[in-house]
């Protein structure tokens, strides 16, 4: 085994993957942090090098693909065709292709490991799951770091793998163990917009002291292909020396530039159809939404183009008639992305709700409200105090918690329209509580910050920076049913018993008070799980026996059988309990015989059935 000589950082992103590194071996002060192109297929045949690698997996036809003409430098045949080729290809046939298998980590209604993707193909397409799309993508990058650093094998450097802060015990756990399937079991994770805020102080210098002071509040918002990611990171001060530490993260919003791509697809439906007098067709529409987003990219990066011109395939038989032509203008860009989804609201909006349809069709669970802005602001709101414990006191009458500083992450806000609109409102917000307006933190590479990040905090782990105090986002906690007896039609109560405080910091265990619970053993059971980002405050310990709605948030239930080992089926062990973050970033319930010593151990792989592709 070769030695450890390199922090590698990996943003196992939505839209895209980036992998970074840093020397070890390097002086503090001579840090050289850099971002490694990734060979992959860009088309039959034709392999480049880039920055990032698009997270998208193309399945194609059997005779679609000529043979030899999928080969990398480290594979003749490579499993799964992932990348810029993917993302091509599938443009033109979108229903076998798969993006957004992140997303689909976290959605509590699926089984990840089953072949449910695409999840809008015709029965004859094949599928895969989401944990072996992670897969491909993971061990694409491991080979391509392999082929450049033969002597350095990545599954022998240190590794960080970014994850969204909002990603609850169940994702996390999914991605540590799609990383172990491809041999990189010493990967840890990271929040990426803590991961975002390393980056920037990287890229500073040691400068970047002269730009923060004791009392700031960062807000970090991070707005990507499908996600929206909100974290507050409070700057204080410990023997005269600045410290981080992360204070409070946002829902899982499942609300990015996909969902921005789609809107401008319908805009554009709309007007083909007005125009044409013809209804489109639904895989029109898929291969409209990708070339939305093309347009979108080319305009917000070249703001001299007035427009794009979008074509769009047709069931015709002539080279003409096969196609539909028209163009994304910039007003209808502007129009449909800054007014839709950052709508000029008050600080007191809340993102709307509207009631559930019965019957959906499968899919990811989209936020309901378009308007960031609204989330942002109910986010703000609900942190009003998550800085007292600090030492904060918030401002008289406030009625959210006041940023001092912004630090924006994600490809969306590279776009100066949407980034100025965002900094627009909230300081328009902070004007009518009469506080100062928030400064913007400059610098951070939208693109790749995040994986810079992730290198870099293997330095810091080493003792070699300064470190974001963070632990878990959220307060977690345990159903204990009541021993009652039974009474029709009333199920037993339930209290919500706290096994993992608000900031319960990676690599700890706490035992919870000597109290005694029974553990049914041999038989099929269900734990339910619940968490709170607003009860800052409980220690591990504390029993709820209620809560109001907007306190606690339930989990997907965990359904587990514990192994007897020589008792019988069934039987109800006698145990107290303890609960573990783990050195990587996952959360474990543990349960000790009080006779024995026997322990058991409940991980938050809610998912875990056979895997099926």
């Amino acid at each position: 085994m070769s030695a450890v000589r390199y922090s590698v950082g990996i943003d196992l992103g939505t839209t895209h993957c980036v992998l970074s590194y840093v020397d070890l071996e390097s002086p503090e002060d001579q840090m050289v942090l850099a971002v490694m192109a990734i060979p992959q297929l860009t088309g039959p045949g034709t392999i480049e090098e880039k920055s990032q690698l698009a997270s998208f997996t193309y399945l194609p036809h059997a005779a679609e693909i000529a043979e030899g003409s999928t080969t990398l430098p480290w594979s003749a045949k490579p499993e799964h065709l992932v990348g810029e080729i993917a993302r091509n290809l599938g443009s033109k046939t979108p229903i076998r292709l798969v993006a957004s298998a992140k997303s689909w980590l976290c959605h509590a209604g699926v089984d990840c490991k089953q072949a449910i993707l695409p999840a809008d193909a015709p029965e004859d397409v094949e599928r895969i799951s989401p944990f072996a799309a992670s897969k491909a993508y993971l061990e694409h990058l491991r080979e391509a770091w392999n082929h450049r650093f033969p002597e350095h094998k990545l599954q022998d450097q240190d590794l960080t793998i970014t994850v969204p802060a909002s990603f609850d015990p169940a994702a996390r756990e999914l991605t540590v163990e799609a990383a172990r399937h491809v041999g990189l079991h010493q990967a840890v994770l990271l929040e990426e917009p803590q991961a975002a805020l390393y980056s920037w102080i990287e890229k500073s210098e040691g400068d970047w002291r002269n730009h923060v002071k004791v009392g700031d509040v960062i807000l970090v918002v991070d707005i990507g292909g499908g996600t929206t990611d909100l974290s507050l990171i409070a700057v204080t001060e410990q023997d005269g020396n600045l410290q981080l530490t992360r204070v409070a993260v946002g829902d899982h919003i499942l609300l990015g530039g996909d969902n921005m791509d789609l809107a401008l697809a319908y805009t554009i439906k709309a007007k083909m159809e007005q125009e044409g007098g013809k209804k489109l067709e639904s895989w029109q529409l898929q291969a409209l939404t990708h070339g939305c987003r093309e347009a979108k990219e080319k305009l917000f990066n070249q703001p001299e183009l007035a427009g794009m011109p979008l074509v769009v395939a047709s069931r015709g038989s002539s080279l003409i008639g096969g196609t539909l032509r028209t163009e994304l203008t910039r007003d209808e860009l502007n129009r449909v992305l800054v007014e839709g989804f950052l709508p000029q609201v008050q600080v007191g909006d809340k993102p709307v709700v509207r009631p559930r349809s019965g019957l959906r069709s499968a899919g990811l669970p989209y936020a309901q409200d378009a308007g960031i802005t609204r989330h942002l602001a109910a986010f703000l709101s609900r942190q009003k105090d998550a800085t007292i414990e600090l030492g904060h006191t918030p401002a008289e009458n406030a009625s959210f918690l006041h940023p001092t500083a912004v630090l924006f992450n994600g490809g969306v806000l590279k776009a100066e329209v949407l980034s100025g609109r965002l900094m627009s409102i909230l300081n328009h917000w902070l004007q009518s509580e009469q506080a100062p307006q928030a400064r913007l933190l400059q610098g951070a590479d939208l693109d790749l910050a995040v994986a810079r990040g992730a290198a870099y905090y293997g330095f810091v782990r080493k003792g070699k920076g300064v470190r974001i105090k963070g632990g878990v986002a959220a307060s977690y906690y345990v159903g204990v049913e009541s021993a009652m007896p039974a009474v029709p039609g009333l199920p037993p109560e339930i209290e919500a018993l706290c096994i993992a405080p608000f900031g319960m910091e990676e690599g700890t265990e706490q035992e919870l008070p000597n109290e005694e619970f029974g553990l049914i053993i041999g038989e099929p059971v269900r734990f339910r799980f619940f968490a709170s980002k607003i009860r800052r405050d409980d220690p591990v310990g504390t029993r709820l026996e209620g809560w109001n709605d907007d306190e606690l948030e339930e989990l997907d239930e965990i359904e587990i059988t514990l192994p007897e080992e020589g008792r019988m089926a069934g039987e109800i062990v006698p145990v107290h309990l303890s609960s573990a973050v783990t050195e990587v970033g996952t959360l474990e319930l543990r349960a000790v015989s009080n006779r024995d010593g026997k322990r058991w151990k409940i991980e938050f792989d809610v998912r875990n059935s056979e895997e099926s592709n």
